[in-house]
């Protein structure tokens, strides 16, 4: 167990190394920079804006700099918002994305095992034919244009939510929609199909003719062992639903780590561009590894030892 998990940290801060360092020399690579923009500027005031900030060292230099700086977990000042840094910015807007963004989790996982099982107990039937036209429409229609779809239904026709801001409850609720309609669609499919070929094992036929009820063998045999597909999902589901929150929070005007994203892109701000991807790579390496220790737990007979799983 412990050497497994050594194996993966190590993996884990080659995978980042490589992360940051492709990061930081792409950003480079793009033409222009954060003073680009500033055109009534005097060049010799640019000059000192790129003096404060480093960004007149030799590139290596540079490079070196954020290393040792991200290493300590000090991911620079912002060049366009002066009073914060990065850490700042993550500190005040990941708490907004989070909240956001694990509220749509919830539904996606809720809503999409919930609608995946009916289907598989009832296939071939009009519950299954319903269910994956659901889970269709929601993989194919784009999360953004549901947003403006939910805002023009419900907020401008029917009134029933605030169309943008994130004040109280009722605020999340459109956005959490819109987030988490293609994962809901997706865990719907995944589900099916995996319950689908569980119900037909020979487990379950013996269960059967036990006499369990139809109650037990689905949720104490089936479901349990359907789900793993759908936990290998979890983890890259928790990163994309964070950062497919980019566009949602921009739509409905939510304060969140993605609005800020955004905006970081549009005014060539290269410490935050830099700094989020950091963030959320690490976020996605973490959670890659609480899913593979999470297996331990749904399924006994997955054992983590020495260089993988047994």
């Amino acid at each position: 167990m412990f050497r497994y998990l050594g194996k993966r940290i190590l993996f884990m801060a080659i995978s980042l190394f490589l992360i940051v360092t492709s990061t930081f020399f792409l950003m480079h690579a793009i033409p222009g920079g954060p003073f680009t923009s500033e055109k009534k500027v005097p060049e010799e005031i640019k000059k000192a804006l790129e003096a404060k900030y480093g960004l007149d060292k030799p590139l290596f230099e540079q490079y070196t700099d954020y290393l040792v700086d991200v290493i300590q977990w000090d991911l620079g000042p912002s060049f366009t918002e002066k009073s914060s840094t990065v850490n700042d910015m993550i500190n005040r807007g990941f708490p907004v994305s989070a909240h956001l963004g694990l509220q749509a989790i919830a539904i996606a996982v809720f809503g999409g095992i919930t609608l995946g099982v009916i289907a598989a107990l009832k296939h071939n039937k009009w519950q299954d034919y319903t269910g994956m036209i659901i889970a269709v429409l929601g993989l194919s229609v784009p999360s953004f244009i549901l947003a403006t779809f939910y805002q023009y239904v419900f907020s401008i026709e029917l009134g029933w939510f605030p169309i943008a801001k994130w004040e109280s409850f009722e605020y999340t609720v459109l956005p959490s929609l819109a987030l988490a309609a293609s994962p809901l669609a997706f865990i719907a499919r995944l589900t099916r199909s995996n319950m689908i070929e569980v119900l037909g094992q020979d487990y379950i036929k013996t269960a059967k003719s036990k006499g369990l009820s139809s109650f037990v063998i689905t949720v104490k045999h089936a479901i349990r062992n359907a789900l793993l597909p759908v936990i290998t999902y979890l983890g890259p589901l928790i990163a994309n639903v964070l950062t497919g929150s980019f566009v949602i929070e921009r739509i409905f005007g939510i304060p969140g780590l993605g609005r800020e994203f955004v905006l970081s892109i549009s005014n060539r701000d290269y410490t935050v561009i830099m700094g989020t991807t950091v963030f959320y790579s690490i976020l996605l390496v973490v959670l890659v590894l609480l899913v593979d220790l999470a297996y331990t737990f749904v399924d006994p007979r997955i054992k983590l030892a020495g260089g993988g799983k047994e």
